[in-house]
């Protein structure tokens, strides 16, 4: 059975300062900035939503496109979870491994 995280990750921005962190947040509390003890306001969740077996954000460097189904995947998942097929292993860019 792989991990699977049931914990959704946000992304938290102090509005004084802008600085952003992105956690394991837990509805209803409050969290402050580490710098600043500014409060920290929710600006969003990241994808993939909870429950995931991926822990990468969705960001053009963090997928890959299923030769099955051409739809994106992230590259840490083996299967795709769109049409659940095998993906194949990652190819390294020609002359980097």
């Amino acid at each position: 059975m792989p991990c699977v995280s049931s914990r959704q990750r946000y992304r938290l921005r102090n509005p004084a300062t802008g600085r952003e962190v992105v956690i394991e947040a837990e509805p209803g509390k409050i969290y402050l900035d580490r710098e600043s003890e500014g409060p920290l306001e929710v600006v969003g969740k990241l994808l993939p939503l909870a429950p995931s077996e991926s822990r990468l954000p969705w960001s053009v460097e963090n997928l890959r496109f299923c030769p099955w189904c051409d739809q994106l995947a992230q590259k840490d998942l083996n299967d795709c979870p769109t049409c659940a097929r095998r993906m194949g292993p990652l190819t390294s860019p020609a002359g980097t491994g």
